[in-house]
Parts: C-alpha cells; structure tokens; sequence
C-alpha cells in the first residue's frame, strides 16, 4: 500500500538515575529522579523520562498513515486472560491525505511480553548470546491485513455476531459501511494466507447513503443483536436492524431532539431499547427508540458542558455515564438524578479538549480519559482523600493538593490523542491511538 508503514516494538526501558561518567576519583553526582506533574512547564534541558516500573506492560505500533478511530475485536481465546505474553486484535481506520489510499487495517498484536523482565537468568545477564537470544524471542509481532476505504474512516466499531465479526465504518464522503471481516482476520493468521488475501478487493456488505452529511457516531448495541445505531454532523440519528438476509433496515425517520451535530452515542449495556447522545448543541439525550422518533427523547441534560459535548461513555455495571467536552471536563452524571442536570462528580485535570472515554469493563468505579493535551488519565471513583497522608517533602504541596485523589495514573508520550479502549477480555489492558500512532499497555495501578 502506497505510503504506508506497519512497525510494532517494546518501549526500550530507561534508566532514569544513573552515573556521569568522571576522569577522577571524586564521587560523581547522580541525576535526580523527580515526578512530572502536568501543570509544570519543563525546562529546556530537561524531557519526560518513562518510569517503566510503573508499567507491567507497554508497547507501541505504526501504521504509517494515522488511524484516528479503532476498536477493539473481540476474540475466541478466552475471558480473563492474565498471563504473558499476551494476544489482541483491533480494527482501525486510516486517515490518510489522499482519500483515495485510505484503508481499514485489521491487526493481530501478539507475543506481547511484559515490560520488566522478571524470568531472567541472573548469571546468564553477560552473556551477550544469550541476551540476544532472549530480546528476540521477546519481540513483539503485528500482522496486517487491509481493507481499501473510500474516503477517510472518521469513526469505526466492531461486533461479533454469531460466528462472524463485522465493522461498521463511517466514511467522510457520507456513507457508512458494513464489513464483514472474516477473511482478514483468517489471514492475519497466516503470512501466506496474508499474501493471497491482499489480491482480493473486499466489498462491504451493506452500505447506507442516507445520511445528509458525514458522521462520527457509531455503536453497536450489546444486548440486541446485531442493532447499530449512527449519527451524523447535521444531528440525526438513525437506528438499524438486521434482516434475516444478511443485511440492515435502516429507519429512514431520524430521532428529533439535537440541533446540531451528534459527536457521540452508546447504547445502554442493559436495555435493548434505551441510546445516550451527545452533541455540539451541549447536550447529553437519552432515548427510548421504542417511541416514534419525534417522541423518543426521555430524558434531556442541557448544557451538560460549556461548549461541544465530545464523547461518552455508559458505565456497564452502575446507571452512570462519564462525559468529556471541549472544555476539559470530565463529568459523572447518575441516571437516577439526570433530570436535576447536575453532575454527581466532575474533574478539571484535562488542559485541552477531551476526546475519548472509557468506563472499565470490569471494575464499575474505574475509568479512563485521553484529550489534545497528550494525556491519558485513569481515575478511580472510590478512592478518598486520605486526611493522614504523609506529604512528600521533595514535592510541591500546592501543586499535589490540586490533584483529585481518584487520579490514579497519568500516561503520555502520544500526540494528540483520539480514541481508547479497554480490551474486555484482557484485565487492565488499555489500547490507545492518536497521530503519534498506537499504544498498548497496563499500568501497576489497574
């Protein structure tokens, strides 16, 4: 594919104390290791270092031309997964400068090793052979097979149905597509099945064209198979049901209620007719699709942000959803009380538009968020300031106080940060995209 690179690696770790070097015998002084906090400009000899003794994982992926959205393939290798090294599947979407190179990438991300090596062999560790042999055997593995797109995908999310997995595409030419993604997955299984497949010009399955302006929402329901739903930038919304031929009814009559573009919409993880959205318009809606359209928004948070509400997240054990805007905050709002169209929590530790959150899949007070400021921030909602804390007196205590205590971890080294993604079947696995490319990791504190 023309301008296109595929590369994945181990992030190299880094000694973040050591000695200079010195001709004499005078004791060397040692590098101080201190901890960055976000609001601190850093000065111009100095970098962020990664502490990768905070990480029990940490890998990075290129694709050459950068994928904005993805998701997360759910696989048949089981539940709960633990041990290393460690196997995911995503699907993603270019965004390419000529629309006419735009692909989707199917990926197989495997022998994925911790980041600490723990199983070493102490007296083997001079052995430059052995070393050699054991960086080796480490290395990371991406296989790719791609998918050509026309247009570039703002928006893309997986499903499996039955046997099958499909991606539901949104193109900014206006068009959102079905795939079925059977025969790539097949080959990324098999280099050789990878080179015959990349002969093939897969077609989507379904495609609708009735949207009057591109879109970025998109979300399959999970509790009624094989129902999706889209939004577009002019602000409708239309609902999609499967047909037992293989192909979608998509209801024609749009859902009434925002004014301007739908950003975001999830499906409720536990009633198969109830969709949130949110919206350049500030407001976050809930609907009963079961209504006729015009009659189908229940419940209305206005200016549930100051400016554009980007994206939300429904939490899959507590009636909670988690809301990011363009004005950095993160809010919590509880179904129960929406109607008061007050937040029951909010943080402002995000400096530039949030863009992407995510409630974890197995723990119901744990979340992530990620935004233009290069940061993705994992919280804990039942964590509690400790009264009886010991300050640290290396630290500055105006600085640290400003912290909310359910801030459990900052993650950077990626720019401008689009989407991630819990992967469900691997606890404390975080995937993460943004113009610098992919991340996959898992930190000690999740």
């Amino acid at each position: 594919m023309d301008d296109e690179y595929f590369e994945m690696e181990l992030v190299d770790p880094v000694d973040v104390e050591s000695d200079m070097d010195s001709d004499d015998n005078t004791e060397a002084p040692k590098m101080t290791k201190e901890v960055y906090l976000p609001s601190n400009k850093l000065a111009v000899d100095e970098e962020l270092v990664c502490d990768e003794s905070a990480y029990l994982m940490l890998h990075q992926a290129s694709t050459g031309a950068p994928c904005l959205s993805f998701d997360v393939i759910p696989d048949e290798l089981g539940t709960g997964r633990q041990s290393f090294p460690i196997t995911a599947y995503i699907v993603a979407g270019t965004q390419a400068s000529r629309t006419h190179v735009n692909n989707i990438i199917v990926m197989k991300m495997s022998n994925l090793h911790k980041t600490q090596d723990d199983n070493g062999d102490e007296e083997l560790e001079d052995d430059e052979d052995y070393v050699a042999e054991r960086e080796d055997l480490k290395k990371p593995q991406m296989a790719c097979a791609l998918i050509k797109h026309q247009g570039c995908v703002n928006r893309i999310r997986a499903r499996r149905l039955g046997n099958t997995v499909y991606a539901a595409s949104w193109s900014e030419l206006g068009r959102v597509n079905i795939w079925n993604l059977t025969q790539p997955l097949q080959a990324v299984e098999d280099g050789q099945l990878i080179k015959q497949y990349e002969l093939n010009d897969v077609r989507p399955v379904f495609t609708f064209s009735g949207h009057q302006q591109e879109g970025f929402s998109v979300d399959w329901s999970p509790s009624a198979e094989g129902v999706l739903a889209t939004g577009d930038c002019r602000r409708d919304i239309h609902v999609w049901s499967p047909l037992e031929d293989g192909t979608w009814m998509v209801d024609q009559r749009a859902l009434e209620g925002h004014s301007q573009s739908v950003e975001d919409l999830q499906w409720s993880p536990n009633e198969r007719s109830v969709l949130a959205s949110c919206s350049v318009d500030k407001t976050i809606r809930i609907w009963d699709c079961r209504a006729a359209p015009q009659k189908a928004c229940m419940l209305t948070c206005r200016d549930a942000h100051e400016s554009d509400v980007n994206v939300i997240s429904w939490n899959r054990f507590e009636p909670f959803i988690a809301s990011g805007g363009d004005d950095g905050y993160l809010h919590i709002w509880d179904l129960r009380q929406f109607q008061t169209e007050k937040p029951i929590a909010t943080f402002k530790h995000h400096t530039d538009p949030i863009t992407t959150v995510d409630w974890s899949p197995s723990e119901a007070t744990v979340l992530a968020s990620g935004g233009d400021d290069d940061q993705i921030a994992l919280w804990d909602l039942a964590v509690e300031k400790d009264s009886d804390q010991v300050q640290d007196p290396d630290q500055n205590e105006d600085e640290l106080s400003k912290l909310p205590p359910q801030l459990l971890f900052i993650h950077q080294g990626q720019k401008e940060i689009k989407e991630l993604h819990w992967h469900a079947q691997l606890p404390g696995v975080l995937l993460s995209t943004a113009h610098s490319g992919f991340n996959i990791f898992r930190t000690i504190s999740v």
